[in-house]
């Protein structure tokens, strides 16, 4: 069954929507009108979930989604373009400005981008608004924020509070104003039974009315029925004057409420709100634990301490049933951010928070080749908020980008493979080079991940000089494993480069160093390039027995997501053998694991070489539609195909023959259909092997041998050989480039896309 495309990231909603008829109904009329919606309004009152359910009920005129990027969890400004092609799912591989990338993908999706929370951004969220609605015609955008953006074209609509009820209206009147719902649903949620009566009614009238409303202030409220009657929490309310004078009323009663909430809680609750302000978005208990206890807070205490916080609505819990995650709201994390700088704690509290996901990324470096690697993956995707803040407080703090350096180059296969950014990766690399020069380990070791990430990106040109760096300073501190990863992406720049024989002789050289260090990882991923390699320099039978070795090595460490990029990369050996259905197998069942994984590289190149199985068996069409679903995939992360010799030798050779089986229009149709998938479906097309149906061998026309040379005859005759280029080259005493070359010109000539089907053919007309 084809999956429906996916509508977007909307959460869903937990609680009940109270209200908001009129400002809905306008806020929809206004959406239609314009393609830049903002909603503004105080903290507090309901700008966020109002912009919820705008979306929810827009979605179906949106076919590419709706989709919601929460700002309250970034501090970079720079980093907002990455946060969005997170949201939307992207992968940033590419070199070029993220916000082109970004503008780019967009420019022809009918989707709902809702940005949230935009008051401590406004500049960024505006230069990132006017580009993206200026090269995506079909763009709309719903924002909130405290403040307009100023965007050209921009519509405001400011979210007033909840309308509240008249002092003295009879009790079926009382029940129908906005704010009275919303505390009797909130109250019934923490008493059960509670209802508004006869009895309560003045008061609850008059605690709406002295909470102005304000949608936050009343939920705050109504937490404290579990231990308060209507009238207490009003009586308390009374006696607590706002000392923020200087403050709009509506400010102050905000803030008053806050306080009011604030001075309820015990000594030990407050400094624990205070201390779990340094958290962006979610947390789990084990981080609280780490980064809240002591100085007062005994370890053993947080957990009660997090269960009354939550009973109180100062934490919510978050929306992962098997993990228990919690956070705080904006407007109350904001709050304890004051209190813990007025206490003088900050700096102290950002350092133990720093410390804990430092030592997060560290235990994932050291565990990652084994059978965690998906729970690291997991782990770490559900910590990205937080390892930006630890990082942002690394670079403005003096003294502390060393740490910064530490965090980053520890994720390394994390930034690569999952964290969806090379350019974030670089981002806060680049930065922490700047500000830390000292010639130390960790210098080091940032040089060569920095490096990694460029070549990744395919830009050997910038990596280059960060290996010359590292190379020198290494040697200056013995630093052997850094030695072996230079020699290692020395290797890959060579490759990158066009020098096949030089990149095989650095690239054994980094093996044999890896292996000294006892560095597996290291190892395994110099023999999967070293695989590339040697099938580009035609020696299969190298390329093979290194491809076995890769994949035996990741079995032996049941290192999940290393093997599906092992069997891959065997499978590829195998292409270049020309065992179709064997590359086929071991391809797919590489793709089914990183489809597991979200690997959206991995899933780009399964497709790629599908793709040419496909076209070498005779299903052109199904070929074609794999090229297209490859490409759709490449430019969702913001790249294309990779610039590695037999991917582009391949891929052009194969689309050639495409395009005169299928006609111009043919392969275009085919390779639009595959454009249109999903990911999801992309993986499930290649994955159905019952749709590949047999196609008749494909055979050279008459007269097609006739257009062989003698030479390109001669080149054939030994391709049925069972012989290499290599091996080819050196019979005929040719340069290995040039009997490359005859081997392509006999493909084009006979309309073939692999050497088992020149094989075949010599087979047959001798």
């Amino acid at each position: 069954m084809t999956r429906k495309r996916p509508a977007g990231n909307l959460p869903v909603e937990v609680t009940e929507f109270v209200g908001r008829r009129q400002e809905l109904s306008q806020a929809r009329r206004m959406l239609a009108e314009t393609r830049m919606l903002t909603l503004t309004g105080l903290g507090g009152v309901g700008k966020t979930r109002l912009a919820l359910r705008v979306a929810a009920e827009a979605r179906r005129a949106f076919c590419d989604g709706v989709w919601l990027v929460d700002l309250a969890l970034l501090q970079d400004g720079e980093l907002l373009p990455r946060a969005v092609a997170d949201a939307l799912g992207l992968r940033d591989e590419s070199s070029q400005r993220p916000l082109s990338g970004l503008a780019e993908f967009l420019e022809d999706k009918q989707l709902l981008l809702v940005l949230d929370g935009c008051e401590h951004l406004t500049y960024a969220a505006a230069v990132l608004a006017g580009k993206l609605l200026g090269a995506a015609p079909r763009l709309r955008i719903l924002a909130t924020s405290r403040e307009t953006l100023g965007v050209e074209g921009e519509y405001v609509l400011t979210v007033p509070p909840l309308a509240v009820p008249e002092p003295g209206q009879p009790l079926a009147a009382l029940t129908q104003s906005d704010a009275v719902r919303l505390f009797a649903e909130r109250g019934t949620a923490v008493l059960n039974g509670f209802t508004v009566t006869e009895a309560n009614a003045e008061a609850v009238t008059a605690l709406c009315r002295r909470l102005e409303g304000i949608p936050l202030a009343i939920e705050l409220a109504a937490a404290r029925l579990q231990a308060l009657s209507v009238t207490q929490i009003l009586d308390r309310l009374d006696t607590h004057t706002p000392a923020y004078r200087a403050l709009v009323p509506r400010h102050q009663t905000m803030r008053a409420a806050i306080d009011w909430s604030y001075d309820l809680c015990t000594p030990q609750e407050r400094t624990l709100w205070a201390r779990l302000s340094v958290f962006s978005g979610e947390f789990d208990l084990e981080a609280a634990e780490h980064v809240c206890a002591g100085d007062g807070l005994p370890q053993e205490q947080i957990f009660d301490l997090v269960a009354s916080l939550l009973d109180k609505s100062i934490l919510v819990r978050g929306e992962d049933v098997t993990h228990a995650r919690y956070r705080l709201l904006e407007i109350i994390r904001q709050y304890g951010q004051n209190v813990l700088a007025e206490s003088g704690e900050e700096v102290a509290s950002r350092r133990r928070h720093r410390d804990h996901f430092r030592g997060l990324a560290v235990r994932a470096e050291a565990d990652w080749f084994g059978p965690r690697q998906g729970e690291w993956i997991a782990l770490l995707r559900h910590e990205h908020a937080n390892l930006r803040v630890a990082l942002d407080f690394c670079l403005r703090e003096p003294g502390e980008a060393r740490h910064a350096l530490e965090i980053v180059a520890a994720l390394w296969n994390y930034w690569v493979f999952f964290a969806g950014s090379f350019g974030e990766g670089r981002h806060w690399l680049e930065r922490a080079l700047e500000l830390d020069k000292e010639p130390t380990a960790a210098r080091v070791k940032a040089l060569w991940v920095d490096a990694w990430f460029a070549l990744r990106q395919a830009d050997p040109t910038a990596a280059s000089p960060l290996l010359e760096e590292c190379r020198e300073l290494a040697r200056r501190l013995d630093d052997r494993v850094a030695l072996a990863f230079v020699a290692h992406f020395s290797g890959l720049t060579a490759y990158l480069q066009g020098d096949t024989a030089g990149a095989i002789g650095l690239l054994r050289e980094a093996r044999d160093l890896h292996a000294a260090n006892g560095d597996q990882d290291g190892v395994w991923m110099t023999l999967f390039h070293l695989v590339i390699a040697y099938s580009s320099a035609g020696d299969d039978d190298r390329a093979d027995s290194l491809a076995a070795e890769c994949l035996a090595m990741c079995e032996a460490r049941s290192a999940y997501l290393s093997k599906s990029n092992a069997l891959w990369v065997v499978g590829l050996a195998r292409w270049f053998r020309g065992e179709q259905e064997r590359a086929s197998a071991l391809v797919r069942s590489g793709l089914k694991i990183m489809r597991s994984l979200d690997d959206r590289w991995g899933v780009a190149a399964c497709l790629e070489v599908l793709a040419w199985v496909e076209a070498a068996d005779g299903r052109d069409e199904r070929a074609a539609r794999l090229f297209g679903a490859a490409g759709m995939v490449w430019q969702a992360m913001g790249t294309s195909l990779p610039a590695l010799r037999p991917f582009a030798e391949f891929h052009n050779l194969c689309e050639t023959q495409l395009r005169m089986s299928l006609g111009h229009s043919g392969y275009t149709d085919a390779f639009q259909r595959g454009v249109e998938l999903t990911v999801d479906q992309a993986v499930d097309y290649a994955l159905d092997t019952g749709a590949r149906a047999p196609a008749p061998r494909r055979e050279a026309e008459p007269g097609q041998a006739a257009a062989l040379t003698p030479r390109q005859r001669e080149v054939a005759d030994l391709i049925a050989e069972g012989l290499s280029n290599k091996d080819i080259a050196a019979k005929l005493v040719i340069a290995q480039r040039t009997a490359e070359s005859h081997v392509e010109s006999i493909l084009t000539k006979l309309g073939f896309t692999s050497r088992v089907q020149i094989a075949a053919w010599v087979s047959s007309h001798r």
